[in-house]
């Protein structure tokens, strides 16, 4: 039984890392997503997250910035360093 806490992508602190266990939204929300390369099982760093506006991520070796909204949608579990 998996006993790991998840968490919204906006909660992670930057300079840490999560893996994406679940998106909560629609059909749209979950295909943009995974358009961006946020699929089930990928590790996500937040690289900045500046107040109200949006997150700098790192994935797949690439960087990304999404919405707060969407990126509250992003349910991930730490990974332990």
């Amino acid at each position: 039984m998996n006993s790991a806490i998840t968490i919204p992508l906006t909660s992670l602190q930057p300079g840490r890392r999560g893996r994406l266990v679940r998106i909560e939204g629609g059909h749209q929300v979950v295909h943009r997503l995974s358009e961006l390369g946020l699929t089930p099982g990928v590790e996500i760093e937040v690289l900045r997250r500046n107040g109200g506006g949006p997150l700098l991520l790192a994935v797949r070796d690439t960087r990304l910035a999404i919405g707060r909204g969407m990126a509250d949608k992003v349910l991930v579990e730490i990974v332990d360093e």
